[in-house]
């Protein structure tokens, strides 16, 4: 499960923040796999979508996280939890995404399939009222 600012993300779900407020992010990694699993890194990487193919990583000057982008996790055990928490600060408008990639340290232990389905995360950062 993916949250940010306290709110479930789904596929068609937004969220909406507000420019220069820290915006809390969490992901909620479950293994119902036999085994456990790990050490690995999981990395959130902001972009935006010009809807025409063509994605721009290059933001940052428009998004910083609080803290690292980089969760470095040593292992899930089986048919247990875990659960990482970050922020992200908006200086900008406009409507992104995060990215989220798994990174293993030993090829010999495989993820989760249902942990590379996680759900689009669609943000988007608005001028503060």
């Amino acid at each position: 499960d993916i949250l940010v600012d306290g709110k479930l993300c789904d596929c068609d779900i937004v969220v909406d923040c507000k420019v220069g407020d820290p915006v809390p992010l969490e992901v909620k990694l479950t293994n119902w796999s036999k085994h456990s699993v790990g050490p690995f890194a999981l990395t959130v990487t902001p972009y935006q979508d010009y809807q025409n193919g063509v994605h721009n990583y290059e933001l940052q000057d428009a998004i910083t996280f609080v803290g690292s982008n980089t969760f470095y996790i040593d292992s899930v055990k089986p048919t247990k939890d875990s659960v990482y928490f970050g922020a992200l600060l908006f200086l900008y408008t406009g409507d992104f995404y995060l990215n989220i990639k798994f990174h293993e340290d030993n090829c010999s232990r495989e993820l989760p399939l249902s942990w590379f389905c996680l759900p689009s995360v669609h943000i988007r950062a608005m001028d503060p009222m």
